[in-house]
């Protein structure tokens, strides 16, 4: 049996680069259930029949009450990166947040694709 080796003398594993194809996927895999959760709820309890929209500090405040970590964490986890994944899923999703000389709520705004 030929055991393929690296440079350094370890064996080689079967695990492959990730492909741009595979991100999404991936990135759906290690976000917690109480995100997606969490937006399913918003989504819902804010749609207007054509669409929902909502700031983002209530999906953070949702975040903190059902995992209880800190407001940090959401951000440096990036757990409020999730508009590929509802992409994926069928939604036009606009992330909106105010530039250098704006001041407003940055807000999530989810539509049916057409």
């Amino acid at each position: 049996m030929l055991i393929a080796h690296n440079v350094k003398g370890k064996v080689m594993s079967n695990i492959q680069p990730i492909k741009p194809s595979e991100v999404v996927e991936k990135k759906k895999e290690f976000l917690p259930d109480e995100v997606i959760e969490t937006f399913n709820e918003l989504i819902a309890s804010c749609w207007d029949g054509d669409c929902s929209k909502f700031e983002q500090e209530q999906a953070v405040m949702l975040i903190v009450e059902k995992m209880q970590i800190s407001r940090e964490m959401i951000f440096d986890l990036k757990y409020l990166d999730i508009e590929d994944i509802y992409r994926g899923m069928g939604w036009k999703v606009i992330y909106d947040r105010p530039s250098q000389n704006e001041t407003y709520a940055p807000t999530f705004e989810f539509r049916k694709k057409k």
